[in-house]
């Protein structure tokens, strides 16, 4: 598994008056990381070395 890059009690404060699933945590790093490389490939195609909001 990657490095966590969400912070579990970050998504607690968010989720205020709701369960959070033990394995929520886990889930959402998978999404972000993913998030992250596509936005990686996206700037390095466009010839960039700096993610920007735009690459998401």
């Amino acid at each position: 598994m990657a490095d966590m890059v969400v912070v579990r009690s970050k998504i607690k404060e968010l989720a205020e008056g709701m369960n959070v699933a033990g394995d929520f945590a886990e889930g959402l790093n998978v999404e972000v990381t993913s998030l992250i490389k596509r936005a990686c490939d996206r700037a390095k195609a466009n010839k960039r070395s700096t993610i920007q909001t735009r690459d998401l």
